[in-house]
């Protein structure tokens, strides 16, 4: 048992070694993106979500 866990992390250490990780810059950008897009899809739901309260409301009076 103790020898399979023993090979899983071998293992896992290997594929570690082979991952192509990405650079400070390449990951700052992707988390700008993301971080934009989060905020303006944000935006956007709260425009149709204020958009289709005001229309209910005109509906129901």
């Amino acid at each position: 048992m103790a020898n399979k866990v023993a090979g899983f992390f071998k293992e896992v250490q290997g594929e570690l070694a082979r991952v192509s990780w990405p650079t400070r810059d390449e990951l700052f950008g992707s988390a700008m993106i993301v971080i934009t897009l989060t905020f303006l899809l944000a935006a956007f739901v709260g425009v149709v979500d204020f958009i289709l309260s005001m229309t209910i409301r005109y509906l129901v009076r």
